[in-house]
C-alpha cells in the first residue's frame, strides 16, 4: 500500500549545480545592472529591441529559483527580464517548491549611444596611432 501513497518523508535538497555564474548574476542584479520587471516593459528610456524567450528555474528555495532564472537569461546574453512572475507549490509534508520565469530581453540601442560608441572607438584609434 506504501507504493500507492508515494514516500511520506520529507524531500531533501539538493546542492545547486554550479554550472551558471550564480555569484556575478546576484552581484549585477544587486548593482541594479540586470533589471528584471513584471512589467512588459522597463520604466527608464531603454526599449526592448530584441526578445530572447522564456527563462524558467526551479528550487526548493526563492533565492535559487530566482538567480537560477536570471543566470539563464545572462547565459543567453539578456540585458534584462521583463513579465517575471513566481508561483510556490506547497507539498502536504510542508516543503516548497518555487518557479520563477520571465522574457529575457536585449535593448535596442538608441542612435545617440551608437554615436557616443563610435566616437569613443575613433579617439581609441587615433590615441593608438600616436603611440
Amino acid at each position: 500500500m506504501l507504493f500507492l501513497l508515494g514516500n511520506s518523508g520529507k524531500q531533501t535538497k539538493q546542492p545547486t549545480k554550479r554550472t551558471e555564474n550564480l555569484d556575478r548574476v546576484k552581484e549585477l542584479f544587486n548593482s541594479g545592472r540586470f533589471p528584471v520587471a513584471t512589467m512588459d516593459k522597463l520604466d527608464d528610456e531603454r526599449k526592448v529591441g530584441k526578445v530572447l524567450g522564456l527563462v524558467a528555474c526551479r528550487g526548493f528555495d526563492s533565492e535559487e529559483a530566482f538567480f537560477g532564472m536570471a543566470a539563464r537569461a545572462v547565459n543567453q546574453g539578456a540585458q534584462a527580464i521583463i513579465g517575471y512572475q513566481e508561483n510556490v507549490a506547497f507539498h502536504p509534508d510542508g516543503s516548497k517548491y518555487f518557479t520563477c520565469y520571465g522574457t529575457a530581453v536585449q535593448f535596442e540601442v538608441s542612435q545617440e549611444a551608437h554615436e557616443k560608441r563610435q566616437l569613443s572607438q575613433e579617439m581609441h584609434r587615433a590615441l593608438s596611432a600616436r603611440a
